[in-house]
């Protein structure tokens, strides 16, 4: 099963800036969950929590689409070191609000700068693997990995981050993101050598004058990319809620230090599926794929209301999270088959935007909800979200499979779709 990674991590450059990108994208895993634990424990309030992780997840996403739009014409470097540092004050700043109790409005002010923090780093080593690798079975399988490590970081992550809040301070789950995000981010930008070429630079070496063009289409152009932007924007909000959902669940039972674990075999699950989904290569189509992945996943989720213990809880996670991974890498995979190759990191983007949107909305929902009747109203709200999301996917095949006003037609990457798809 190990074969299909070793090959592709043995490509020149690979394994470092896959390292490296794993090491900046750390705080995704901790800082939303890290800022819940800390507001509800010194605030007292799951709908402040889910409010302000709403903010720091909208900013976000709603920068990467712009951030991609720099990295495509400048580079990843060029565009990226500065917002990095500005984002590294955020999440120190928000360190120091939270430990002196300081003012609602100085929470989001830093929560919102901390959003900077890692960019778009999992668009941005995307983009690394599609320039490295010209085989589409390699790309299947880089892209299994790169979900895979991120499914890695919310098994360890998670359950750090309330080890930390609970046991040390409510602030300490955000000092490790620190550190990670300014090491591993400048790790990664470090690494030039693999670095695809920014629009400048191949209109300065006289490479393809039309590419100059690319960032000013909005990849939203394709019908297929706006449905996908609409079930990952669903499938982001059941993530949210579901956080949000079980830090008052747990707390509920009387365990609220165990929050992390049960997030972490949620996360263990899709782990596990992202590395067994990435191993294979699949002959049935990409689109037909995708649309039973997340019809699977609003069927498992459905279970999360009749839950009535902890150990039930992580265990049904576990079983559902076998849906996450592999619906994640075979969306990573239409986009790469809908968008241009020159405007991958903008698709890829978006991709992050729309989940960060979802998150955002469904974090706040559910922190009202949980506010209003406990933690089965953050799982109404993950329920809600995951049978958008299946309806939008099944109501849509169509288009996701490119035959409506997509732009497929004229993509330019050097790398087609998977095999079959």
């Amino acid at each position: 099963m190990l074969q299909p990674y070793r090959a592709v991590l043995s490509t020149p450059g690979a394994l470092r800036f896959s390292a490296a990108a794993f090491v900046a994208r750390a705080p995704m895993s901790m800082v939303s969950i890290a800022m819940v634990l800390m507001i509800s424990a010194e605030y007292g309030s799951y709908g402040l929590a889910g409010k302000v992780s709403a903010a720091h997840v909208l900013v976000a996403g709603g920068s990467n689409p712009i951030l991609a739009r720099l990295i495509d014409r400048h580079g990843q470097a060029t565009a990226i070191r500065p917002v990095l540092a500005i984002g590294a004050v955020g999440l120190v700043g928000l360190i120091v609000t939270g430990s002196v109790h300081g003012p609602e409005w100085a929470l989001y002010a830093t929560a919102m700068l901390a959003a900077l923090s890692t960019g778009p780093t999992g668009a941005m080593v995307r983009s690394r693997w599609t320039h490295a690798l010209t085989d589409p079975r390699d790309l299947h399988t880089a892209y299994a990995l790169e979900s895979s490590l991120d499914e890695l970081l919310f098994i360890v992550g998670p359950a750090l981050a309330t080890v930390l809040c609970t046991n040390v301070a409510p602030v300490a789950g955000l000092v490790l993101p620190v550190f990670a995000a300014a090491a591993g981010g400048y790790w990664f930008l470090s690494q030039r050598a693999t670095e695809p070429p920014s629009l400048r630079s191949r209109s300065e070496s006289g490479v393809a004058s039309r590419d100059a063009e690319g960032p000013r289409t909005s990849v939203l152009r394709s019908a297929g990319m706006r449905v996908l932007a609409l079930i990952f924007v669903a499938v982001g909000a059941l993530f949210g809620a579901c956080d949000v959902a079980t830090v008052a669940f747990t707390e509920e039972h009387g365990h609220k230090g165990a929050t992390g674990i049960v997030l972490g075999v949620f996360a263990l699950g899709s782990f596990l599926a992202g590395l067994l989904y990435g191993a294979h290569q699949w002959l049935s189509p990409l689109s037909r794929r995708f649309v039973i992945l997340v019809a699977a996943l609003a069927l498992g989720v459905s279970v999360f209301f009749f839950v009535t213990s902890i150990p039930m809880l992580a265990a049904v996670m576990f079983v559902v999270g076998f849906a996450i991974a592999p619906t994640l890498i075979t969306g990573n995979q239409l986009i790469q088959r809908l968008v241009p190759g020159r405007q991958l990191t903008q698709g890829f983007a978006w991709s992050g935007t729309a989940i960060s949107l979802g998150v955002a909305a469904g974090s706040a929902l559910a922190g009202m909800a949980i506010d209003r009747i406990g933690s089965r109203g953050g799982y109404l709200v993950v329920m809600g979200s995951a049978v958008c999301a299946a309806v939008i996917a099944i109501s849509a095949v169509r288009a996701l499979r490119g035959e409506r006003g997509g732009v497929a037609s004229g993509r330019t990457s050097v790398a087609p779709s998977t095999a079959g798809g």
